[in-house]
């Protein structure tokens, strides 16, 4: 339990800090998780029917921003980290209360498995081990409004990175992998308000260390290591 909330289950994904997660669900559909429930709420009964949905919303906390406190305004990534737009109106963690919502695909369910029942997804955006405080169907003729309109992110949703020099590292990889990574870079995980040409920048992505710069929109992958074999 964490404050007023029961945690009914955690996520275990390769996302393992907050550098270079996708800034949306879906956006990655690639990339898989498992959602693993709590002790006391592994229960067939309690999950009996989600196989008849292939989506599902997942309620969440910003775990690492709880007590942070209260931003009435916040600098949205997408819009280069200098203008301000109300908390309200984006998606920030930085909110009154730290909860995140997000649609992901349900690929499947393992009832079978030692901490299961498991719910496999692709296309989280949630920190590995993030604590997910409800789980509900996604219900098509209620959830899809074909009339609505996304504000600032529309004229933002197609910007993009195009991945140059050291694809070739990438091989090493397992397929999958490689290409979660591949489409993680082309998202540009690097903070709205950084913008310096040949930085270098570095994250955990699954069990590597994945160093990288960017350049007039291109990026380059200098070094990706696996944890195990550096030691770290």
């Amino acid at each position: 339990m964490i404050g007023e909330y029961n945690v009914v289950a955690r996520i275990r994904c390769d996302y393992v800090s907050k550098f270079g997660i996708p800034r949306q669900s879906g956006i990655i559909s690639e990339s898989e998780a498992v959602i693993i429930f709590e002790p006391e709420y592994r229960s067939r009964e309690a999950i009996r029917g989600l196989e008849d949905y292939n989506y599902v919303w997942l309620i969440w906390l910003f775990s690492e921003n709880i007590g942070k406190g209260f931003r009435p305004t916040v600098r949205p990534p997408r819009l280069g980290g200098n203008s301000r737009v109300g908390v309200f109106a984006t998606r920030s963690p930085f909110r009154p209360n730290p909860v995140g919502l997000s649609s992901v695909r349900l690929t499947g369910i393992d009832h079978d498995a030692a901490e299961g029942p498991l719910l496999h997804v692709a296309g989280a955006d949630l920190m590995d081990g993030t604590p997910i405080i409800d789980i509900k169907p996604y219900i098509p003729y209620a959830d899809i409004h074909t009339d609505a309109t996304g504000g600032f992110s529309d004229t933002v949703r197609n910007h993009s990175l195009k991945v140059g020099e050291g694809l070739e590292l990438l091989r090493n990889m397992p397929e999958k992998k490689a290409e979660v990574l591949k489409r993680l870079l082309e998202q540009d995980p690097r903070p709205a308000y950084h913008d310096e040409p040949g930085r270098v920048y570095a994250f955990e992505y699954a069990e590597y260390h994945v160093e990288f710069c960017v350049e007039d929109d291109i990026v380059r992958v200098l070094r990706i290591q696996s944890i195990k074999d550096s030691g770290q």
